[in-house]
């Protein structure tokens, strides 16, 4: 037990030195929350919009399948330094990890979980809220103040 009281003398001047710090800093400078104190703040540039609701799903797709090839290259390694002393059985362990992972792979590229461009509907709604409605009708055209009007379809300016 004596050989453990250094241990524990440091640990209690680490613990004490912090409760330290943590009382001092509220005792010498108290919080005062303000708007300007609280609102986020990143490299000098004020939100003007508000930050999203949550994330898409696909950014946590991507990185589990990143987690999973890790762990696959993690097992990979150490295979490959004793694949003389495994014989078969250490070929047959591999490739059913290898293929497992690869199945997985697939999957996820089925579901989509690479494509990052706009999502594509396999069919189309039969509730069309209006037969009017395009792209170019319901899509704001930005930064064109002060511009001559695009030309209408018929070749005359609107």
């Amino acid at each position: 037990m004596g050989q453990y009281l250094p241990l524990v003398v440091l640990m209690v001047l680490a613990g004490g030195f912090a409760g330290i710090s943590f009382v001092t800093a509220r005792v010498l400078n108290p919080p005062k929350p303000t708007k300007a104190k609280v609102s986020p703040y990143e490299c000098g540039i004020v939100d003007q919009v508000p930050p999203p609701e949550r994330f898409p799903v696909r950014f946590y797709l991507v990185a589990m399948i990143f987690i999973v090839f890790d762990i696959e290259i993690i097992f990979f390694y150490p295979f490959t330094t004793i694949y003389r002393e495994l014989g078969g059985y250490g070929i047959a362990v591999i490739a059913v990890f290898s293929f497992a992972v690869f199945e997985s792979f697939v999957y996820l590229i089925g579901k989509g979980a690479l494509n990052w461009g706009p999502a594509k509907h396999e069919r189309r709604s039969s509730e069309m809220v209006d037969a009017a409605r395009t792209s170019r009708t319901t899509v704001r055209r930005v930064g064109l103040d002060g511009r001559e009007p695009v030309a209408a379809e018929g070749g005359v300016a609107a």
